[in-house]
């Protein structure tokens, strides 16, 4: 029987006394995630001894040696083909940091019921108690017989671009950060429909980002990707640039294909007559360099729980205001990209995810907003069911023609 997760905030004498409230009495997210927020549950009857013999033995075992002389018989006759694991080692959870993989199954358990409730795909947390990039590797790969594909989850920068990387190179099936690749699917679709709604061109476009960990670089790539006129980085010591000594490999990458303008100094110098400003980092911006953005310009501040502009002082200046934040219009959500994404790949059976897949999923979730484009919508609600339908539909012709499909 699992011990009782008593309030913290109780007093010493309903400690002594055993009578301490459990923290369900009080808050409705205790409640909620009491015994989980997932369960395994069969797709076929098992009523009867005629039911057990298929399902399992004697039946069973016609279908494993079909499997061990024709292994390509696995994703007909088992659901790999159609599960994904969440991997994570819990040092990147939300807004919390490092707080272990223990700590990062609630957040794995959501990330696998939002696959089945926005994309139809079953998903199964894994929260591996090891930080080592190789130890991760060999350990999903270990893994990977029993599943279709792989979403990579709140594992820190660096590791995190090597880790995904190793597992491209060695496995056959999707691997896919979601903090770096459904962030900038989702961001480029927004920005393109903002564009849109300026009657502009992404081509037009000068951006800048904070933060250059996860999210940031692969925003940064995908927006050089899709044509943007340029797009300066920002981390803690300033812009991202070639003329810095203390960059990481990862940077000093991203300053090569970046920063066309040559901009140095920090953050705020950027900014001053920039078209975009993409926040992924925390922290504050301050007004002033808000303020001195080009006209009309637009202002994705996605911190959690607290966007790097405060939505009421952005819409002083900009045209186009957008956060991480479910109160607010112009919600960035991962949700919109990633279960569409993995079932466009699963329903092919795509050997990976290219950026052209990637690319597609962007342009999908940006035509759905349609005519209804306006300035407090350019991204849709993740509870809009022609999301994941589109996305799905878009990945999978993309796999088809960048010949990554088996099916």
């Amino acid at each position: 029987m699992a011990a009782e997760i008593v309030n913290p905030r109780s007093d010493s004498s309903a400690d002594q006394d055993g009578g301490a409230e459990p923290l369900d009495s009080f808050d409705p997210a205790f409640a909620l995630h009491r015994g989980g927020k997932m369960a395994v549950q069969a797709t076929v009857p098992v009523r009867d001894k005629d039911d057990l013999s298929l399902a399992y033995t004697p039946g069973v075992a016609r279908v494993c040696t079909a499997i061990a002389e024709q292994p390509e018989l696995v994703n007909d006759y088992t659901w790999k083909s159609s599960v994904v694991a969440v991997v994570t080692d819990g040092t990147a959870v939300l807004g919390l940091g490092d707080i272990g993989p223990l700590a990062s199954l609630p957040v794995m358990e959501g990330k696998a019921i939002l696959f089945k409730q926005f994309g139809g795909v079953d998903a199964v947390p894994i929260a591996l108690d090891c930080t080592d990039a190789d130890e991760i590797v060999e350990t999903v790969v270990r893994l990977a017989p029993s599943f279709g594909g792989v979403n990579l989850e709140d594992i820190s920068a660096p590791r995190c671009f090597e880790i995904e990387r190793k597992l491209q190179e060695r496995l056959d099936i999707p691997v896919f950060h979601d903090d770096q690749h459904g962030t900038a699917v989702v961001t480029l679709a927004a920005l393109r429909n903002a564009a849109r709604l300026s009657g502009r061109a992404v081509g037009d476009l000068r951006a800048v980002i904070s933060g250059a960990g996860a999210a940031g670089v692969a925003i940064a790539r995908m927006l050089v990707r899709a044509g943007i006129g340029d797009v300066a980085v920002a981390d803690r010591k300033g812009v991202v640039s070639a003329d810095r000594d203390d960059l990481t490999p990862v940077k000093r990458e991203l300053a090569g294909f970046t920063n066309k303008a040559g901009i140095t100094g920090s953050l705020e110098d950027a900014l001053a007559g920039a078209d975009v400003f993409i926040g992924v980092s925390g922290g504050t911006v301050p007004e002033a360099a808000v303020a001195s953005m080009a006209e009309g310009a637009f202002v994705f501040a996605m911190a959690n729980p607290d966007p790097e502009v405060h939505p009421d002082v952005a819409r002083k200046y900009a045209a186009v205001v957008a956060t991480g934040r479910s109160d607010f219009p112009n919600q960035i959500n991962n949700v919109l990209a990633f279960p569409g994404i993995f079932a466009g790949a699963l329903q092919v059976r795509a050997s990976r995810i290219t950026e052209g897949m990637k690319l597609a999923a962007a342009e999908a979730l940006a035509a759905v907003v349609g005519d209804d484009l306006a300035a407090d919508y350019v991204i849709p609600s993740p509870f809009d069911e022609r999301v994941a339908p589109a996305v799905t539909a878009a990945v999978a012709a993309a796999a088809r023609t960048e010949g990554v499909a088996r099916r």
